[in-house]
């Protein structure tokens, strides 16, 4: 772990079922809520000017919380991430996530929605390049069409995509029934 900035939290279902991943802000904010046990933790501590605590690396919920829909994996900006591999759409270059900007293939400012068949990982040089066009009028296509992936992105997490903590790797061995 390279101190806080790449730390991030698996986040298991009561019934260790790996959901998202999520930051330390708020794997400590769901700590403090008292929603979750922490399992795991990171070697890395965040210091406050009266307390300091070791950052969570793999939380529980305390609570079962029930599926949206058994097909449906949650829309966010971690999860196109890891749909794209961590990687530009346009021009297939690998970056981290500070270095990734999401992309509506269709504009929002064209009524292009905001869902996993129109967004895509993209560089800042390829958003900004790209702008308020298509892929086709920017000349830019892309390397695979945007799909609603039908698995939990932390299952096929694969050790070249980003280093993941090696505490995860039990975890995220679970399998959906």
């Amino acid at each position: 772990m390279h101190g806080l900035a790449s730390a991030r939290s698996l986040l298991l279902n009561s019934s260790y079922e790996p959901m998202r991943i999520v930051s330390w802000q708020k794997a400590l904010i769901l700590w403090f809520q008292g929603k979750v046990d922490i399992l795991e933790y990171h070697s890395t501590v965040a210091r406050s000017s009266k307390a300091s605590f070791q950052l969570p690396s793999v939380l529980k919920l305390r609570n079962y919380v029930r599926p949206r829909n058994n097909q449906s994996v949650r829309f966010c900006r971690e999860n196109v991430y890891v749909r794209d591999n961590y990687t530009c759409q346009y021009c297939g270059i690998q970056f981290s996530p500070k270095q990734l900007t999401l992309d509506h293939v269709v504009p929002a400012s064209r009524q292009g929605a905001k869902s996993w068949t129109n967004v895509v990982c993209a560089c800042r040089d390829c958003n900004q390049k790209k702008a308020d066009r298509t892929p086709a009028q920017a000349h830019m296509p892309l390397l695979k069409e945007p799909k609603m992936p039908a698995w939990l992105p932390v299952h096929d997490f694969d050790a070249k995509m980003k280093p993941i903590p090696s505490v995860w790797r039990q975890y995220l061995s679970y399998k959906v029934g």
